[in-house]
């Protein structure tokens, strides 16, 4: 331990004190920004050194949701925009995000793997490994983990409506009658995170404030936290600040 991190520890001990007993978030919902811009303010001519950082630091902060007590995280990882990259950017980002399901699949580790997004959109390959990360930690019991890979928030709302217009000709209802009948729970029910919590919290590091996309309909009641670091730079001390906002507000859900 340095000199110079007595401080810092001592601060995050406090910040952890001050959340004994305080609402937790059950679903945290993360917008992993800021890779790219880390590797490039770092002085690394490779972007991917970034996503290469990024990806290590997200086992750290699953650790630090079992000990909050969180059930569900969402981990957005890569925009249906995203997909539209040259190959020589997308397939390198590809590689880590396959190795990164992977590791979080490892059976040494609890957490049960989910895919959201358009998996049709994805190459064969990585769509392979996000469906074989689901099935073989199906029977496990520790967080719920979103992966969010080719995931649009507009995308997920049609093809939640297509999903229901299906079902609905396929039990020989018209068009009319589905109208009549159809509200917002129907709608829910054909989400890519149907059965599950709402966010409680959604997170954004690097500074943005914006959610682009990010669980748009699931996210009408969440509350926000916008944090300045890069992805790569979050620390179990910018959770507990998130923590610590939002145990601090009081949700009113449109009251």
């Amino acid at each position: 331990m340095r000199l110079r991190d007595l401080p810092y520890i001592a601060y995050e001990r406090r910040v952890r004190r001050g959340l004994v007993g305080a609402p937790m978030p059950r679903h945290v919902g993360v917008i992993l920004d800021g890779n790219r811009r880390w590797a490039r303010a770092s002085g690394q001519s490779d972007v991917n050194t970034g996503h290469r950082k990024g990806a290590d630091k997200i086992e750290d902060f699953l650790g630090w949701c079992d000990d909050a007590g969180v059930d569900v995280v969402t981990l957005w990882l890569l925009s249906t925009d995203n997909l539209t990259r040259p190959p020589d950017e997308l397939n390198p980002l590809l590689d880590i995000i396959s190795r990164v399901v992977r590791s979080l699949a490892a059976p040494e580790c609890q957490w049960r793997i989910h895919p959201v997004g358009s998996l049709d959109l994805l190459p064969d390959e990585i769509a392979r490994t996000l469906k074989e990360a689901a099935e073989s930690t199906a029977h496990k019991t520790g967080i719920l983990v979103n992966v969010a890979v080719g995931y649009g928030g507009r995308r997920e709302i049609a093809d939640a409506v297509r999903s229901l217009l299906a079902d609905a000709a396929q039990r020989g209802q018209t068009l009319d009658e589905l109208a009549a009948s159809v509200d917002v729970a129907h709608i829910a029910e054909h989400l890519y995170t149907r059965g599950q919590p709402d966010p409680d919290l959604v997170i954004r590091t690097s500074g943005e404030q914006r959610l682009s996309g990010f669980l748009l309909w699931q996210s009408a009641h969440s509350e926000f936290y916008f944090c300045d670091a890069y992805w790569p730079d979050f620390r179990e001390v910018d959770f507990l600040r998130a923590l610590r906002s939002y145990a601090a507000r009081t949700r009113r859900y449109g009251n």
